[in-house]
């Protein structure tokens, strides 16, 4: 697992485990911005009990149109673009294999895991993904630190937009 799918991790409804799961692969990420972010991530979350978590998580990307992990949806609203992008995305993701867990293409938690496939296996993303990704996510990233500064998920985020840096994406 690279570190865009580990980071796909974070974003992943909380669950009994995950914290440590998280901590664990936090030590095998290398060195660098989003390790660091992630790490900050870790830290705040470690501080709530599950129920407090998943409050955050559900109060986070869940019920906010604002953050919304979408980043089809935060590139072209709920339009035929977006549609189009998700079948796109979504034949893309069965042809890798890669794991919904009944998301709708278009979420954070898939496209993670469907760049790291990508990249373990050397095939170019989606012409439109790799066009709108970092943009999305900044968007995610600039109105959850504009609506709540301390959001732990800020970290997530960031670290997302880190790795995918450093991964070219």
């Amino acid at each position: 697992m690279g570190t865009l799918a580990f980071l796909a991790e974070a974003l992943r409804y909380p669950a009994a485990g995950r914290l440590e799961n998280l901590e664990a692969g936090l030590a095998r990420l290398p060195s660098g911005p989003a390790k660091r972010a992630l790490a900050d991530f870790i830290q705040r979350i470690e501080k709530l009990s599950l129920a407090e978590w998943e409050e955050l998580y559900t109060h986070t990307l869940d019920l906010s149109p604002t953050i919304a992990p979408y980043v089809g949806y935060q590139m072209w609203s709920d339009s035929y673009k977006r549609g189009s992008f998700m079948a796109k995305a979504n034949r893309e993701m069965q042809e890798l294999g890669v794991e919904k867990d009944g998301d709708l293409p278009d979420h954070l938690v898939p496209i993670l895991r469907y760049l790291d496939a990508s990249a373990e296996l050397g095939i170019t993303p989606i012409a439109e993904l790799v066009e709108v990704f970092e943009p999305a996510v900044q968007k995610m990233r600039k109105g959850l630190k504009k609506a709540e500064p301390g959001n732990p998920y800020v970290y997530v985020l960031e670290a997302v937009i880190r790795a995918a840096e450093v991964e070219g994406w």
